[in-house]
């Protein structure tokens, strides 16, 4: 392999900026939010979820990205916290899940840390990064109706 090649992949990489970007800014909330109990990942997802109202976790993961082995691990933890509640299942599993009382007193519980937070990210990346961030979410369609 020539040294040029290397040079070429470690100096431009789109997806490993984007990942270490991500590393940070994630590293920076599960930190703000590690004492209520709850990562970003499960906040957004609870978040999506009273969005969404009632529905199965297969629109969460295509609204998210998320791999379904991701979704129902989170799933399971929201659940088992009482935070979400499955409002319709069969044999084959849960078929939609719903925001409880208890997740949007969570959600409102962890807004100051999580307001904080977005300032903080904001700061990191500058107005024209967080500005690109939002742009380019949106033209993957996130969030979903936009």
């Amino acid at each position: 392999m020539k040294l040029s090649t290397v040079d070429e992949i470690v100096g431009d990489c789109l997806a490993v900026r984007t990942r270490l970007i991500s590393r940070a800014v994630t590293s920076l909330y599960d930190g703000a939010l590690a004492g209520h109990g709850v990562t970003i990942a499960q906040l957004n997802l609870l978040a999506a979820v009273g969005k969404a109202g009632p529905c199965p976790p297969s629109a969460l993961g295509e609204a998210l990205q998320l791999e379904r082995s991701t979704v129902s691990r989170n799933l399971n933890l929201l659940l088992g916290h009482g935070w979400i509640e499955a409002v319709s299942a069969n044999a084959k599993g849960i078929r939609e899940v719903a925001l409880t009382e208890a997740g949007r007193r969570k959600i409102e519980s962890v807004l100051p840390a999580w307001r904080k937070c977005q300032e903080q990210a904001a700061e990191l990346l500058g107005a024209t990064g967080t500005d690109a961030i939002h742009e380019i979410a949106r033209g993957m369609g996130y969030p979903p109706g936009s």
